[in-house]
């Protein structure tokens, strides 16, 4: 199963590729980040987002979307922001008929370390070590989309709000 793994953002967006046929064991397919002209006005910025990620879509062919959902913002402007970066991830996946899972930080923290307040850094490593590269994957939002999609991969189809069965390729709540 290929999982594609998103951590939304309105100047850089990464995304990780895996595939896995076992909770347990995942390599990685692809990852990296999209970036939006920073002057640009939003509309134009949110576009240029839209015509990226739908080119991901297309290189990767995932299977099932795993997206990082906004938790909290330190600064309201750039939280507003990143919320519509989300809906266009969230477009581009549904226009494709694919599942999408959500998770929030602190999930994806214990997913990947068993502790809901982890670092940056403990999450990278734990990125590195499951997926057996050499290097931390970068940039650093490559390695959080990347989280993601293991999360998923550990996660998939258990919890309450996470429960779906699959028909044509479409997500149906059980």
């Amino acid at each position: 199963m290929k999982i594609l793994g998103i951590d939304p953002g309105i100047g850089i967006c990464g995304f990780g590729l895996i595939e896995t046929d076992n909770r347990a064991l995942a390599k990685v397919l692809d990852y990296g980040a999209v970036t939006t002209t920073v002057d640009a006005p939003l509309p134009a910025r949110l576009l240029e987002l839209f015509d990226s990620l739908s080119e991901v879509f297309a290189q990767t062919q995932p299977e099932i979307v795993a997206v990082e959902k906004l938790f909290f913002a330190k600064n309201i402007t750039t939280g507003i922001a990143v919320a519509e970066a989300r809906g266009i991830v969230l477009l581009v996946a549904e226009q494709r008929g694919l599942p999408i899972y959500e998770y929030t930080p602190n999930e994806i923290k214990k997913s990947l370390t068993g502790y809901g307040a982890a670092t940056k850094t403990q999450i990278e490593e734990m990125v590195r070590v499951h997926l057996g590269l050499e290097k931390k994957p970068k940039p650093d939002d490559a390695a959080d989309a990347l989280a993601v999609a293991i999360t998923c991969s550990f996660l998939y189809g258990h919890g309450p709000d996470n429960k779906y069965k699959f028909s044509n390729s479409r997500k149906e709540k059980i």
